[in-house]
């Protein structure tokens, strides 16, 4: 049950990173799909449950870095959760662009940082506890929520009460993990750092070589047939979490293709039960 839905700018004040620039953001729904493009404005949208329990669940919804997809991997994600008591969080995360921003490639983990910071730092005002906030990414969301989960060391805002900007956990949906050249998708690479990246800014973005021991327990689905981004992103990922004893569970469909949302149109199985099962296991939803 959907207890209440409120929407605020990331920012309090001037958003950092951001050069003078013309709101020129766009809505539409292509083929059934709502997508938000050119984003200088980034907003956080919380999804309340009837009776929370703690958890809360911040949402990166997918897009190559060229859009948000706000629906079907935002605002449907965040009404399920409610029916489990999870409070959740709707991130819709800046477009990196040399135009409107002085260092495109932070822009969307200042987001993700920043929204963490928000939940974490606002925890007792919405009923949850800090030290069980997640987040979660779909296609390029999931390299924003993976780099969230794995750069998290490294504050690329203003953190002046240094507040933890790591996640307790990470839920991956056919994720880019990876912007090396034979298994990344250089869409999203292209976006984020540029269409001729350095070797050393390459490895710098694939989250699959900045795993350690202190990355937090992750979930993964992916189809095998995923012909947009790569399942060897989700291998990759997992396997190097299975090195650090990182607790991990990986589920690879053998259809799917990509962009499904929590809807796999060719089986019967429903991932978000597998979800919810695994967060049973870990105890976020007691």
């Amino acid at each position: 049950m959907l207890h209440a839905q409120t929407t605020w700018p990331l920012y309090p004040a001037d958003i950092p990173n951001s050069k003078p620039t013309t709101d020129t953001e766009t809505v539409e729904v292509r083929d059934g799909i709502t997508i938000v493009g050119k984003i200088t404005k980034p907003t956080l949208t919380v999804y309340r449950p009837a009776k929370s329990n703690g958890t809360a669940v911040i949402i990166c919804p997918g897009g190559a870095y060229w859009i948000n997809a706000t629906v079907h991997e935002g605002s449907d994600v965040a009404k399920k959760f409610n029916d489990w008591g999870v409070t959740a969080f709707v991130l819709k995360y800046r477009i990196p662009n040399e135009a409107t921003m002085v260092n495109k490639e932070i822009g969307p983990l200042q987001d993700a940082q920043q929204a963490i910071k928000t939940v974490r730092e606002k925890a007792k005002e919405f009923g949850i506890d800090p030290a069980r906030i997640g987040i979660m990414g779909f296609s390029a969301g999931g390299h924003l929520a993976s780099t969230a989960a794995t750069h998290f060391t490294k504050s690329v805002i203003n953190n002046g009460e240094n507040t933890s900007l790591r996640p307790d956990f990470v839920v991956l949906v056919y994720p880019v993990i990876s912007f090396q050249n034979a298994v990344g998708h250089l869409g999203s690479r292209d976006q984020l750092i540029g269409k001729n990246p350095s070797q050393q800014k390459i490895d710098e973005y694939s989250n699959e070589l900045h795993v350690s021991a202190q990355t937090p327990p992750a979930f993964l689905i992916h189809a095998s047939d995923d012909d947009g981004v790569s399942p060897e992103n989700s291998v990759l990922f997992y396997q190097q979490l299975i090195k650090n004893k990182v607790p991990a569970e990986l589920h690879l469909y053998q259809k799917g293709g990509h962009g499904f949302g929590m809807n796999n149109p060719t089986t019967k199985d429903e991932w978000m039960e597998r979800l919810k099962n695994w967060m049973l296991t870990n105890r976020w939803l007691n």
